[in-house]
């Protein structure tokens, strides 16, 4: 049996693809897997047995990644399942940050009027906005919600410039080709009366909008946030403000410096908070897991590399190893001297670590667990796993 440790509240419509036969949750103090959504995983020592955590979300900086990579844990993600949650809510947030919603119903609901009618016609001028048809909306980042975010603001008759030096091909393919693509993020900055961030935190970003980035900024623009908190440095935006290089804010994740601006529109973390979104991710999350647990092969991992292989002979046995030469060699050799023939094989690193695949036929277990102990004895293995070929067929996501 298989053992999943749950954190936060996973849609259960996730939960119900993990067989009962070879599945539990939550039953076991050293689990063989995580799944989870924001639980911060950094306080948290984990068990020898941990093979995998699976995030029902994009962003993983809840997980220590480096020091699940250390340990042979991979760790994967759900990139684009709830990318249209939040690309509706960003399109939410332009709306609003070019006309006063907000700021008008809450002048209405505190109005204590009897001719209320004629006190709005009266005061509804002082919340007069602008129209978004026409202006330029500057996309930084070009991932799953990045490419709607342009394509939807191209359709609402924005114009659109996207930058992302490090876009997919298949984003690519899906970008409308009335998308402008900057050549430079300057050239995105200096076009764009709004700018919408749709860019990773890690440790090239953290901190990415500066103070010298928001100069670069047309002037008066509108700066929106839904992706990390961290991107941004807090002091250099309300600097920004101050200084009228930014006429606004819009962001996801609450200080209270924010939300004591009345230039800065704050959202109570609402991104991918919708049912649908909570289910895709769950979904998806899962069968991340299944998927790695039931053939070896990874599929949406942060911090492994993506690598698959069909599974048709009768036992898989999967390494986890750094990336150093002559590993493959030393696996090949273990079994070689337990006359062992691999059927199929393949290989794949990234950065510092990599991932083997090693088809055999079907052999005695005794047999098996010599191999096993063999190659667990190469110094720079960090996790071996066997996995027998059943008769169903495990489909990947």
């Amino acid at each position: 049996m298989i053992d999943i440790q749950t954190f936060n509240r996973i849609a259960p419509e996730g939960l119900e693809l993990l067989d009962q036969d070879h599945y539990t949750l939550n039953e076991n103090t050293n689990p063989d897997a995580i799944l989870l959504r924001s639980k911060d995983l950094h306080p948290i020592s984990f068990n020898e047995e941990l093979v995998a955590i699976s995030r029902a979300g994009a962003g993983v900086n809840n997980i220590p990644i480096e020091t699940c990579s250390e340990q042979g844990i991979v760790v994967m993600n759900t990139p684009g399942a709830n990318a249209n949650a939040v690309k509706e809510l960003v399109i939410a947030g332009l709306l609003m940050t070019a006309r006063p919603i907000y700021q008008g119903i809450k002048w209405l609901e505190n109005l204590q009027a009897e001719d209320l009618s004629e006190k709005v016609e009266a005061e509804k001028k002082n919340f007069r906005g602008h129209e978004i048809a026409g202006k330029t909306l500057g996309v930084i980042g070009l991932g799953a919600i990045g490419s709607l975010v342009a394509n939807d603001a191209y359709r609402l008759q924005m114009d659109v410039i996207g930058y992302d030096p490090y876009v997919s091909v298949e984003t690519a393919w899906s970008i409308s080709s009335r998308v402008k693509k900057a050549n430079s993020l300057q050239e995105a900055l200096q076009e764009s009366d709004y700018i919408s961030l749709h860019v990773p935190v890690n440790g090239n970003t953290n901190g990415f909008v500066d103070f010298e980035f928001l100069t670069q900024m047309k002037k008066g623009a509108v700066l929106l946030n839904f992706s990390r908190n961290e991107l941004v440095v807090k002091e250099d935006i309300l600097r920004a403000l101050e200084e009228g290089y930014l006429s606004g804010y819009v962001t996801d994740f609450a200080t209270k410096e924010y939300l004591e601006h009345e230039k800065i529109l704050v959202f109570p973390h609402l991104g991918a908070s919708t049912e649908e979104a909570e289910v895709n991710c769950s979904i998806m999350a899962v069968k991340n897991l299944k998927y790695f647990f039931e053939t070896g092969n990874i599929v949406h991992s942060v911090n492994f590399p993506s690598i698959e292989m069909p599974l048709q002979q009768g036992t898989r046995i999967t390494v986890i190893n750094r990336n150093v030469p002559n590993m493959v060699g030393q696996m090949s050799a273990a079994l070689a001297k337990n006359f062992v023939n691999i059927e199929n094989i393949v290989n794949r690193s990234r950065g510092n670590f990599a991932y083997t695949i090693i088809d055999v036929a079907e052999i005695d277990d005794s047999l098996l667990e010599a191999i096993i102990a063999s190659v667990s004895e190469i110094e720079g293995v960090l996790k071996t796993r066997v996995i027998k070929r059943k008769q169903e067929n495990y489909g990947k996501n």
